[in-house]
């Protein structure tokens, strides 16, 4: 396995309210985990929300020693995840209506489970590209209505409203999706600082056209800023067969 991560303030924002999370190792019964986050709330409570959430599904994941069903392991963890969130939101002013995005990867072979709240994205990407999570947002739900084709959604003043989030209700809706994946193919984590400043295409080509994860990583970061970096930028690049890092 080779591996990659990185997360970025961007050039428009004073706090990175952005987190991930990455282990080639175990945890708990996982072989493996990855998480990327996106907090949202006013003042600190958006950092507070992706930080803290992350860390109590990765909790949860540890001690849930009696599961061995990836996608059961990821719902009770997000579970435990929100009621968190959602506790500290509510009996302490200063984080109310705080929340968070969260996806979350795990594979196991050619099998990759992916567990997805909001609009952070998980993606495959070998000679093309493909989006495997779907934004819980309500520009999404534009398109899924024929309101608005996905070109206009790209660049809708109400892109950022997001309709699920970790922490924002007392229960949350976490979507599941299984991918079977070859062995020349890489998984991309991102949240919408990314998303929302590149087209897929121009990130698949970014990413083929690196010499190495980090170089991919590095350059998605930097043409997220060199064409505004409006929001924080959080990428975390996976290639399951790849061999070892260097």
């Amino acid at each position: 396995m080779k591996l990659f991560s990185i997360t970025d303030i961007g050039r428009r924002r004073e706090i990175n309210e952005d987190y991930l999370y990455t282990s080639d190792k175990p945890v708990g019964n996982l072989p493996n985990l990855f998480i990327v986050a996106d907090g949202m709330g006013g003042h600190n409570a958006g950092d507070y929300a992706s930080k803290h959430a992350v860390e109590k599904a990765v909790s949860a994941i540890e001690q849930y020693t009696d599961e061995y069903d990836a996608e059961n392991i990821l719902q009770k963890a997000i579970d435990d995840a929100n009621a968190h969130i959602n506790q500290i939101s509510r009996q302490n002013s200063k984080y109310k209506g705080m929340g968070t995005t969260l996806v979350a990867v795990t594979f196991e072979g050619c099998h990759v489970t992916v567990a997805n709240v909001g609009d952070s994205r998980m993606y495959v990407i070998n000679d093309f590209i493909t989006q495997i999570t779907k934004d819980h947002s309500l520009v999404e739900e534009m398109v899924d209505m024929g309101g608005i084709d996905r070109e206009a959604a790209r660049v809708h003043p109400d892109k950022n409203i997001i309709t699920r989030a970790i922490g924002v209700k007392e229960y949350v809706l976490v979507d599941f999706f299984d991918v079977h994946i070859g062995p020349a193919e890489k998984l991309l984590l991102c949240t919408d600082g990314l998303t929302n400043m590149l087209k897929d295409d121009e990130i698949h080509r970014i990413v083929m056209d690196s010499s190495s994860l980090e170089d991919a990583g590095r350059r998605l970061v930097g043409a997220a800023n060199e064409n505004g970096g409006r929001d924080n930028i959080a990428v975390v690049l996976v290639e399951p067969f790849g061999g070892r890092n260097d």
